[in-house]
């Protein structure tokens, strides 16, 4: 084969790779989904919604849902880079700021901010009096190692081109335009490869979720992937700021997760069920309140609390750490309040399982078979008689479940646990003998924002009690923007 077959050759091969129909690649490196985090920034519950951002700089929209008991205001939304930066504006300085004006009428309410560079960001809301700060990571477009081989491959390619034609022309040797040649098709093929497999390549770990978040590995999370889920994160402890409440009286209490290994504060979680982080406290009259304190500071949250009676109120806390899994964190102290004149009032006792109660207007229908410890079973709560329920925290409904209880109470009592309702009980209502009974389509894995009411009336929950004995019990769900918590006292036999 002389010069010019060979060289004919290489670029018959060429043409019949890059002329041919373009190579179908994967996305590039996500740019992240929408967030929901869970704050109690003073007396209102709000949820808020970071909207993903496509492109940088660009806009960030936030949306912000108030519940019922939320008065008018405005809070004065803020963000700010976090990162480390080697160059461009210093972070740690408010890059963009917006007012959003909330009527006294629960539901949504939005405004956009300008994000300008990747990384790690802190969103500020102020009420004016409290402030909470939720971290968010704004990633890069980053290309896949597939995508990258195959822009390499070809570029690689094209060079080996002009060298075997260069060597063609002007070598004396016959098998001297060989080598370009050899070395042009085995480019073509990497190229092809990489194309095949970006195809399947899999989502790189994302900075915020398995990788701490830096502006690094933000701009490029595929430069980390060897290192995805080498993460070894200990349990956190959680402190509370008080255990003396006064009675009656909106009081701010603080508390801080401590790394259980180095004392140091822990500022790695996730958002987990729409929170950085749920507070389950439990009063002396059987009362509980979900929680979701603002993030102040690493490591450091706080909420706002009145306490409706004297007695003692347990504590505990669900995180998820990055690289550690969802922890229930249980405060050794909770804290006592106390009032002066005359005796708290009695709390009502809890309901037995099943029957029918009216709470916040609602009517609601629990059913459940005998417990037996170990086994598996069902409860059913229908809330209402309408598909009109509203997903929180991106479930139909929540469980709470502490016991089984002792003389110490909830505070002593072995298991704290939190469970979410089953997708299937979508939709259903239950007859007259407590059967679900289908009355439109099981809902999928996810679930849209709380503005979407058309779930329901019937949330259910499987659930295994460990142990026997009695168990205090709540059901969750949000109808009107309203958190309708059902209590319950389950007996659970041998």
């Amino acid at each position: 084969m002389n010069h010019f077959a060979l060289t004919a050759t290489g670029l018959l091969v060429s043409a019949a790779f890059l002329a041919g129909p373009a190579p179908a690649l994967a996305d590039s490196g996500s740019t992240g989904a929408d967030v929901s985090v869970a704050t109690t920034l003073g007396s209102r519950e709000l949820t808020v919604t970071l909207r993903r951002v496509t492109s940088v700089p660009g806009p960030l929209g936030v949306d912000v849902i108030t519940h019922a008991g939320s008065g008018p205001g405005t809070l004065q939304l803020a963000v700010t880079p976090v990162g480390a930066t080697t160059g461009g504006p210093p972070s740690g300085l408010v890059t963009s700021t917006a007012a959003l004006a909330l009527s006294g009428t629960p539901g949504p309410a939005g405004a956009v901010l300008t994000v300008d560079r990747t990384g790690p960001w802190e969103l500020s809301v102020d009420d004016g009096l409290n402030v909470a700060r939720i971290p968010f990571v704004v990633p890069g477009q980053a290309s896949t190692p597939a995508e990258k081989s195959v822009y390499g491959g070809f570029v690689a390619a094209g060079v080996c081109l002009l060298a075997g034609i260069v060597v063609a022309v002007a070598a004396r040797r016959t098998w001297l335009p060989a080598l370009p040649g050899a070395a042009l098709v085995a480019a073509v093929a990497v190229a092809v490869t990489g194309a095949v497999l970006s195809a399947s390549t899999p989502a790189p770990p994302m900075p915020g979720q398995e990788l701490d978040p830096t502006v690094a590995n933000a701009a490029d999370p595929y430069a980390e992937i060897w290192r995805a889920g080498g993460l070894s994160r200990p349990p956190a402890t959680l402190l509370l700021g008080t255990t003396a409440v006064p009675r009656a009286a909106a009081t701010p209490i603080g508390l801080s997760l401590c790394d259980a290994a180095t004392g140091l504060p822990v500022d790695d979680l996730v958002v987990h069920d729409g929170a950085l982080i749920h507070l389950m406290i439990v009063g002396p009259g059987g009362e509980l309140w979900h929680l979701h304190p603002a993030r102040t500071a690493p490591g450091t949250f706080t909420f706002t609390f009145t306490a409706p009676r004297n007695g003692h109120y347990a504590v505990a806390g669900e995180v998820e750490r990055r690289g550690g899994g969802v922890q229930m964190l249980r405060s050794a102290s909770g804290f006592d309040v106390t009032g002066p004149g005359t005796a708290a009032p009695a709390a009502a006792p809890l309901p037995a399982t099943g029957g029918s109660r009216t709470i916040d207007g609602t009517a609601v229908q629990v059913a459940m078979l005998p417990a037996v410890a170990g086994t598996p079973v069902t409860l059913r709560a229908q809330v209402g008689d309408r598909a009109d329920l509203q997903p929180w925290l991106g479930m139909l409904g929540h469980l709470i479940v502490v016991g089984p209880l002792g003389a110490g109470g909830a505070q002593t009592a072995p298991l704290w646990a939190h469970a979410h309702a089953m997708g299937a009980a979508a939709g259903m209502a239950m007859g007259a003998s407590d059967a679900m009974v289908p009355v439109a389509s099981a809902i999928g894995a996810t679930l849209p924002d709380e503005t979407v009411a058309a779930y329901g009336p019937t949330v259910g929950f499987t659930f295994a009690f460990p142990l026997p004995g009695r168990y205090q019990v709540w059901v969750q769900a949000e109808r009107n923007y309203t958190i309708i918590t059902v209590p319950i006292m389950v007996t659970v036999g041998t």
